[in-house]
């Protein structure tokens, strides 16, 4: 029995369709990563966390502890970061980039899943950096961890055209 036109077209439409391949859980934005020449990012991620930024604020504080001598007197400088997640399973809302110009190592990224906010450090250099792409760019933020303990936290634009 000769098929219908129709039925034909349909048939060839779906038989040049890419066969669905198995899916594997690369991050979302895995082209931002650097190269892994140390093996750390061990298989798959166990958390991936990436927040589109659509709000920022810029917190410079002033604290003094009076009950020690001398009296020590801090500024932190904080850039607090809200937006949506964009990648399933995210529950990020919020990220506080805290910066530091006294310390030879910062502290590694922390996801807290119960405040869903996520915690970065960056030295007090990159903060002009980290201003001028909020500014200008639709920024991302992301996070990975992985089973062996590896943590991965960046904040990133997406492709820009150069101009």
């Amino acid at each position: 029995m000769p098929l219908s036109f129709r039925l034909r077209a349909a048939l060839l439409v779906l038989l040049s369709l890419p066969m669905a391949a198995p899916v594997v859980a690369e991050p979302m934005h895995a082209q931002y990563l650097p190269p892994d020449e140390l093996s750390v990012r061990e298989g798959e991620p166990e958390q991936q966390q990436l927040l589109q930024i659509t709000d920022y604020s810029v917190v410079v504080g002033s604290q003094r502890q009076s009950n020690q001598q001398p009296i020590p007197v801090t500024s932190p400088l904080t850039l607090r970061l809200k937006g949506k997640p964009m990648n399933k399973g995210a529950t990020i809302s919020e990220v506080l980039v805290h910066f530091d110009g006294e310390s030879k190592s910062l502290k590694k990224p922390a996801y807290d899943e119960p405040s869903r906010t996520l915690t970065l450090y960056y030295p007090a250099s990159q903060y002009r950096v980290l201003v001028d792409l909020l500014r200008n760019e639709k920024v991302y933020c992301q996070f990975l961890s992985y089973a062996n303990g590896h943590v991965w936290a960046d904040v990133h634009t997406g492709s820009v055209r150069a101009r």
